[in-house]
């Protein structure tokens, strides 16, 4: 069994961002695929595999049941490397000696695999583009959808850019590409971790005291937001936005585009073409800067 590791930009879309990607100039030339994704995450009822920030899924597609594991993602500003593994099952039954002999499983959570049992369900349509760009091979997925998890629903409505071949960078340079037609924002939130706080309808932000963490921090309050309709976690990530720009490490460049952000946020906390754009150029930073270190 593969152990690849996935790396990917997720970002979030306003609601009429699906039809104005469709008609994006960089994708009227391709023709899509489109699927219809049924999933079920699993957990143990104490939460195990969230607090390890793991997931293990169950998606059907195309005729098709497919077992995943996915670890802890590292990254920020919507990009984020983590190791990914998937294989086929006959049924909607949890293979569990397949969970047994993978590495995670064998560091300390051998003994909750008994335990699994369905937490959340994603239900989603997936239109995915195979786009060539600057060298690379990089799929874009368009998910709209929802999430349900204890007894809360919410929509899932955003693109992933994965990068099947070449460079990280020709994710961020094609996100940028998306951002100058599609209002759209950086999302750090996988879909089970937006389930996870859903069915708690707790939905906890990182502290900061970094460039890169209040960029995080405004990132998730963010999410949160749309998931939670809680106006104090707009503010929050306003405030985020307004403590990032007094931070005296910023360039003139990254003031510049932490200004245009704050300034840029409608009041809905949903995005539009200015904010996309300033947003990806910050993350982008961020994590050039964190790949030196």
């Amino acid at each position: 069994m593969e152990t690849p590791t996935e790396i990917e930009l997720k970002l979030a879309l306003t609601p009429e961002g699906p039809a104005t990607l469709h008609q994006h100039p960089l994708l009227k030339a391709l023709t899509p695929k489109r699927q219809t994704l049924t999933n079920t995450y699993y957990d143990t009822p104490q939460g195990a595999l969230a607090q390890a920030r793991m997931a293990v899924r169950l998606r059907q597609v195309d005729g098709q049941v497919l077992q995943t594991v996915k670890t802890a993602g590292h990254g920020g500003g919507g990009f984020s490397q983590r190791q990914e593994w998937e294989w086929p099952v006959p049924a909607l039954t949890l293979d569990t000696q397949g969970l047994a002999d993978l590495p995670p499983f064998q560091e300390g959570l051998r003994d909750e695999i008994s335990a699994l049992e369905p937490q959340l369900n994603t239900d989603f349509v997936r239109w995915s583009w195979q786009v060539a760009w600057q060298g690379s091979h990089i799929e874009l997925a368009l998910d709209e959808g929802e999430i349900h998890s204890g007894g809360h629903q919410t929509t899932i409505c955003e693109a992933e850019l994965e990068l099947k071949s070449g460079e990280p960078n020709a994710l961020w340079s094609l996100a940028q590409a998306l951002a100058e037609h599609v209002a759209l924002r950086p999302s750090d939130s996988s879909k089970a971790a937006r389930g996870n706080a859903l069915a708690a309808q707790h939905w906890p932000l990182p502290e900061a005291d970094s460039p890169a963490q209040w960029m995080q921090r405004a990132t998730l309050a963010l999410d949160a937001y749309h998931d939670s309709h809680d106006a104090a976690h707009l503010a929050t990530a306003q405030a985020a936005l307004a403590t990032l720009a007094t931070d005296p490490a910023l360039t003139d460049r990254a003031r510049h585009d932490v200004e245009t952000m704050r300034d840029a946020l409608e009041t809905s906390g949903q995005p539009n073409i200015a904010y996309g754009q300033a947003a990806l150029a910050f993350a982008h930073r961020m994590a050039y800067q964190t790949a030196l270190r």
